[in-house]
């Protein structure tokens, strides 16, 4: 184990949450160990402020719950303590142990104990053991560092700050068995390569495709949350980069992983989109999964309404049906809940309603709650290289007139039908 005194680290008590601290403080006041652990002392050391902080401890869940009234236990396949302070959660865990302590346990009929099906994926994991334990248990060298506020050292046990100063993203311990124990580690270990800007070990990336396949054998619920971690954390353009790299967004949407290699305007689009969503992230706008998920399967639901309407079917039954093929063949990759799935619906569907110029039809789509992100999905397909017949220019102006004057617009849908004159009825009393 290395120790890195506080003279040889830029780690500040001052930088840490109190509620963390207090935490901390409570449980070393108990006779407990208690560490920062993680993403937070991986930050601290690379000079950032992080805003989320895990504790590991030797308690158990139901210790730490007794020390904290305002805390709950969650988690089945691991389990941890939530302790909440106002809006802010700190995060609890108890060190983690090998799995041999867990059979031995589980054959005495104890609570603490593991479980791992035929391909070796981790099924159960509530094993508890010690920090070294704990240390070489955790998936990556840079997220396995401990800060002890109560001496201020660090402790490294996997060569962490060697990978933080060389750059580098390394499994701890074999990556093909870690993979197989988990195969989410995967998308974590691109995931934290886009977030640090850094280069992925050779030995980790080397078992990537090797053990790519087994991404299939996790829930479609679960790759849903990682869709959200990968996508939605500031960092999406540079993580789809790493996806395609290593191959791994076929695991997620793999037709659309299909059609990006086999078209470069839907690939500039979906690029757009990533970098897009993180621009508004980078300025504290809100974002919603929706908007993503449209980009990410417009090639898909695109593709299928020209299909469609190439067989006869009209533009906007074609592509109603496109949407709906696509999202039932995407939720068996990924779940997505169907308060996404309807307004992505609705988004694409718009990109037909936005060809409608006309004054009157025009005003009532610029008051449709869906308007605002239908346009600007509209101006990602532009920017990808789509030719829309101006229609971005059109509403960009058509945003800037004043009420009263848009229904002057000049129509681009071709001539208007001339009404009929209306008949006057003939009284039959007559």
């Amino acid at each position: 184990m290395n120790v890195i005194p506080r003279d040889q680290h830029c780690i500040s008590r001052t930088h840490i949450s109190d509620s963390a601290l207090k935490v901390m403080s409570r449980l070393r006041g108990q006779g407990h160990q208690a560490y920062l652990v993680g993403g937070a002392v991986r930050d601290l050391l690379l000079g950032g402020h992080p805003k989320d902080f895990d504790i590991a401890t030797d308690a158990t869940p139901e210790e730490v719950h007794q020390l904290f009234r305002n805390s709950r236990i969650i988690g089945r396949r691991f389990r941890i303590v939530h302790v909440r302070f106002g809006r802010e959660i700190i995060e609890v865990t108890t060190f983690r142990g090998h799995h041999d302590n867990g059979e031995a346990d589980a054959r005495a009929n104890s609570g603490n104990h593991s479980r791992q099906s035929a391909s070796g994926m981790l099924l159960r994991d509530n094993v508890y053991g010690t920090l070294e334990e704990d240390a070489v248990r955790r998936d990556l060298t840079v997220n396995a560092l401990y800060y002890d506020a109560g001496t201020f050292e660090v402790y490294d046990h996997v060569h962490g700050l060697e990978d933080l100063e060389k750059r580098h993203i390394c499994i701890i311990g074999d990556p093909q068995v870690r993979f197989r124990e988990d195969p989410v580690r995967m998308l974590r270990a691109v995931r934290f390569a886009a977030k640090l800007d850094f280069g992925i070990d050779s030995d980790t990336a080397a078992a990537i495709p090797e053990c790519a396949h087994l991404l299939r054998d996790i829930p479609a619920a679960r790759l849903f949350d990682e869709f959200l971690k990968l996508f939605l954390s500031g960092y999406a353009a540079a993580t789809l980069e790493q996806l395609l790299r290593h191959d791994l967004l076929q695991f997620l949407f793999p037709e659309t992983s299909e059609l990006l290699l086999e078209d470069e305007h839907y690939l500039a689009l979906v690029r757009a989109a990533m970098a897009n969503t993180d621009e508004r992230i980078a300025q504290d706008k809100p974002v919603t999964p929706a908007f993503l998920l449209a980009a990410l399967l417009w090639p898909v639901a695109s593709r299928l309404a020209s299909q469609l309407e190439a067989r006869g079917e009209p533009p906007m039954p074609a592509m109603h049906s496109a949407a709906q093929q696509t999202i039932a063949e995407a939720v068996q990759f990924v779940s997505i809940p169907r308060r996404f799935s309807q307004p992505m619906r609705e988004i694409w569907e718009f990109q037909l309603r936005l060809k409608k110029r006309q004054g009157k039809k025009a005003a009532e789509l610029l008051e449709h709650r869906r308007f605002r992100a239908a346009y600007d999905f509209l101006l990602l397909r532009e920017q990808a290289g789509e030719e829309t017949d101006g229609l971005g220019d059109f509403w960009t102006q058509y945003q800037h007139l004043a009420p009263q004057d848009r229904h002057r617009q000049p129509e681009r849908d071709g001539p208007r039908r001339r009404r009929r004159p209306r008949r006057r009825r003939s009284n039959k009393s007559e």
